[in-house]
């Protein structure tokens, strides 16, 4: 019998979303009348931008004629969107990047996880609580830690607790780690990091040879001025962080797929033997080794955001949803509870009202309302007593949920 890698025993319960979706299945089937509006899950729900559709539909014709057609593609990217990447995200914003260090991928999740392939297993790991789960998972999976402790917490990571106190923001530790998951605007808080703040994590970075993994899939949420978009705004960044990037959020691609990374060619690692190893090189090897491209359709579709069309499109789709955001947290405060994010981001942050932990307040707010949120403690130990609130929906469902819980959540 073939063995398996035993590090996915390590893994607690199922992935956070899966059992969320098992609990409204099974309530969905026991109430086969209720209305459920599902505000878990960070899914978007309106169509793709015009700019994109027609750049698309284009492709697909090309795809259609022999003199046009087209095969594999590089694999990490046409130069067409890559130069369009570097030009508009970050030249326009005074980062040095060039468009051969953006690797072009299927999805900012993927490659979270799949950084890990180029990274050994004797880091020091730290990670926010709360955090995004693939950060944790995808670690454990690749066997960089111990096994999980009652809260979940898992031995060989380093947990970077984010509290009210603290406004969910993450502060610099007082050891070592080598590598370091940071998420600006933050899942699932929603809050955002100060240019100080990240000014004091690059240089940490610097000091102590640690590499930081960026990511910042929901930077085109931000509307303070004061705030970055790309750690590489930061002086001294590129020598010491990765930067993930999505169109997920951006212009409604969560079901078309296509996202990128950012390497910076002067980012070093160490072999064990102590040379410097450039981790460009190590992630181009990677990328073309597991990785076939993405398709040459979705990537017109991404190269057309950044048209005048398309920029104006994706402006106005990004606040649409904050504008559910802002239903979603007003309406929230006036019942009462007290609420963080959905200023910079679109997902609101609550104290469970009472008592309640985050599970039995997602279970309680399913029964009385048919509203499904995401429980904070999916997210870590210090998510009990927080709820999750998703502003990716219509605004007719947004406006609905929030009567409902008015008239059926007491605080």
């Amino acid at each position: 019998m073939a063995q398996i890698n035993d590090n996915y025993l390590k893994l607690k319960a199922g992935y956070l979303f899966p059992e969320i979706g098992r609990r409204v299945a099974a309530f969905a089937k026991e109430n086969p009348g209720a209305k459920i509006i599902r505000m878990g899950i960070g899914d978007v729900t309106e169509p793709l931008p015009p700019a994109v559709t027609e750049a698309m539909h284009k492709a697909v014709d090309e795809m259609a004629n022999r003199a046009t057609f087209r095969g594999y593609g590089p694999e990490q990217g046409y130069d067409f969107l890559r130069e369009a990447i570097a030009a508009h995200d970050f030249r326009a914003r005074g980062c040095d990047i060039a468009a051969d260090e953006i690797f072009v991928s299927d999805g900012s999740k993927c490659d979270t996880g799949n950084i890990l392939d180029i990274f050994g297993a004797e880091n020091t790991i730290a990670v926010t609580d709360p955090v995004y789960p693939v950060y944790v998972d995808t670690n454990v999976m690749a066997g960089h830690t111990g096994d999980a402790n009652e809260k979940g917490e898992y031995a060989k990571l380093v947990y970077i607790r984010t509290t009210a106190e603290n406004n969910f923001t993450a502060e610099v530790p007082d050891r070592k780690v080598d590598v370091v998951y940071l998420c600006s605007p933050n899942n699932p808080t929603g809050t955002a990091m100060s240019k100080e703040l990240l000014t004091k994590w690059v240089h940490y970075a610097r000091q102590n040879h640690a590499i930081i993994f960026f990511d910042a899939a929901y930077e085109s949420y931000i509307s303070d001025p004061s705030i970055p978009h790309s750690i590489y705004e930061i002086p001294g960044a590129k020598e010491v962080a990765i930067e993930f990037r999505s169109f997920s959020k951006l212009a409604g691609f969560t079901g078309t797929r296509c996202a990128f990374t950012v390497v910076p060619k002067n980012l070093k690692g160490r072999a064990p033997n102590g040379e410097e190893v450039e981790i460009y090189k190590l992630w181009n090897r990677r990328h073309t080794t597991k990785f076939n491209g993405v398709s040459y359709i979705t990537q017109r579709g991404a190269e057309a955001v950044y048209s005048t069309a398309g920029q104006k499109q994706v402006r106005d789709l990004v606040s649409f949803y904050m504008a559910n955001a802002k239903i979603i947290r007003e309406s929230l405060t006036q019942m009462g509870l007290k609420v963080f994010g959905g200023i910079n981001a679109p997902y609101v942050w609550l104290a469970t009202p009472g008592r309640m932990t985050s599970w039995q307040f997602f279970d309680h707010l399913l029964k009385e309302t048919n509203v499904v949120g995401t429980p904070g403690s999916g997210f870590g130990a210090a998510g009990e007593g927080y709820f999750r609130i998703s502003a990716f929906n219509s605004r007719e469902n947004v406006n609905e949920a929030m009567g409902r819980l008015r008239e059926k959540i007491k605080v």
